[in-house]
């Protein structure tokens, strides 16, 4: 349902926090969740609406795009946005209606085979210098302009620039990441007849990039992901009549932040330091969103107890944030990522809805299976910000 014309505005304020891949499985019988010390949390939730919600589809593992624009209330099967067009808007990139752009990784290769994804987590200060001496020597091919940017450890960004206008159609090439270590690089294989120049140009970057790489001991070799180019998408203020900001670290999620209309508000750090901004930014806002990115990061490293303290830190400043008195406070994940899997999953993810018109009382901690007992149930991801909508009363009455 399409609650537009039910949206009325009021003078409430929104706190929406994602803990990156904070669902998790048993390890020795506990979930990353259920093993941390996260009194704040759990006091929480004991008075909040709880429960799980699903990215996307039962059954269906989501990236983190997906993820995120469920929790945002726009369908990720409607709105199937490439990673790349993400990776650049969060990167600052004004990006064209002539532009492809692709979210690459540093990676490893031995032997012709890809033996770490990530290049050992590369600093960014290597990134920098790596990515500039690709741009120095890579500016064109085949009459298209080639703009490069540094992101995060071993993330860059590549936008391919086009002399006419692209269509979303003629960006559609296929990965070049195996996705697991062992497996030799894939070749960037367009999916019909107009992408096929785009994937002709992705081949020739990718060689002219091994050879510029060739001496490196880590970063030897460069892995192309998530082909897009701009899509129309109704921006979060047209949507649901609130002014909001954006506060993550990591170009991917100020990326997806951006193509809503999120003022993005510029952070380096971690957590004390953009819980820092969302004080300072909060009195702007009716909704300001805050990503906690590293939970995911040691989920996907496989990194158990890693995962359990970087919860336990956000718990540590959730009173800082819980100090600012929002009317509603939303707790959640874009997807789980269990260290079990070293990946991201298809569970559900705990969600928690806090304000005063919530039945609450129903479950004792923020865990997966305390939040299975709450009021909410399990829901599908994009009725989270209707709910949240009408917990700040934010929404008139269907009908008569």
């Amino acid at each position: 349902m399409d609650i537009s014309s039910l949206i009325q505005k009021n003078e409430t304020k929104i706190i929406f926090i994602i803990l990156d891949g904070v669902g998790g499985l048993p390890v020795n019988g506990k979930t990353e969740l259920e093993s941390a010390y996260k009194p704040n949390l759990d006091a929480l939730a004991k008075s909040s609406a709880c429960g799980l919600h699903i990215p996307v589809s039962y059954g269906i593992t989501p990236g983190s795009g997906p993820g995120h624009f469920g929790v945002f209330g726009y369908d990720p099967l409607k709105y199937e946005i490439g990673r790349g067009v993400l990776e650049a808007l969060g990167l600052d990139i004004e990006l064209k209606k002539t532009d492809v752009a692709l979210r690459c990784n540093y990676a490893t290769l031995k032997d012709g085979l890809i033996i770490d994804r990530r290049a050992g987590r590369i600093s960014t200060e290597k990134n920098i210098e790596l990515t500039k001496r690709l741009s120095d020597e890579i500016k064109e091919i085949d009459g298209t302009e080639i703009i490069l940017k540094s992101g995060k450890e071993h993330r860059f960004c590549l936008v391919i620039r086009f002399p006419e206008n692209i269509t979303e159609k003629e960006a559609m090439v296929t990965d070049t990441d195996p996705q697991k270590e062992g497996k030799p690089p894939l070749e960037p294989e367009p999916l019909n007849e107009e992408s096929r120049k785009v994937a002709e140009v992705a081949k020739k970057f990718i060689e002219r990039a091994k050879e510029i790489l060739k001496n490196e001991e880590k970063a030897n070799y460069v892995l192309l992901r998530g082909f897009s180019a701009l899509p129309p998408i109704p921006s979060f203020e047209e949507r649901y009549g609130l002014k909001a900001c954006s506060i993550a670290v990591y170009p991917m999620y100020r990326g997806i932040t951006r193509l809503l209309g999120m003022e993005n508000i510029p952070v380096e750090g971690d957590i004390k330091e953009e819980v820092e901004m969302v004080k300072k930014a909060y009195k702007d806002y009716d909704f300001v969103f805050l990503h906690i990115k590293k939970i995911d990061s040691f989920g996907e490293d496989g990194n158990f107890e890693g995962k359990v303290k970087k919860i336990e830190e956000f718990d540590r400043f959730l009173p800082e944030i819980l100090s600012l008195k929002p009317d509603t406070v939303v707790i959640t994940g874009d997807h789980s990522t269990p260290s079990l899997l070293k990946a991201h999953s298809w569970h559900p993810v705990p969600l928690l809805i806090n304000s005063p018109y919530v039945l609450g009382g129903l479950v004792n901690a923020f865990t997966e299976r305390e939040c299975f007992k709450g009021e909410l149930g399990v829901i599908p991801a994009t009725s989270i910000m209707p709910l949240v909508l009408a917990n700040t009363l934010r929404l008139k009455k269907f009908g008569a």
